[in-house]
């Protein structure tokens, strides 16, 4: 049987401060730069020795 999920802990004070700050950091990439790096990506799974299975939905 599996064990019962634990609740969430609220974060309060300097680590809910902390969470937030860096939840605001986000850096934000342009159509461009995410295609880049799905490019690059796709490139190293084709050339990867290893057969890498992934799945992928574009919004």
């Amino acid at each position: 049987m599996a064990r019962p999920i634990r609740e969430t802990p609220v974060l309060k004070g300097e680590d809910a401060f902390n969470f937030e700050m860096r939840r605001l950091e986000v850096e934000h990439m342009s159509k461009e730069q995410r295609a880049e790096n799905l490019r690059k990506l796709e490139e190293r799974i084709a050339n990867s020795p290893i057969k890498i299975e992934w799945c992928c939905t574009s919004t």
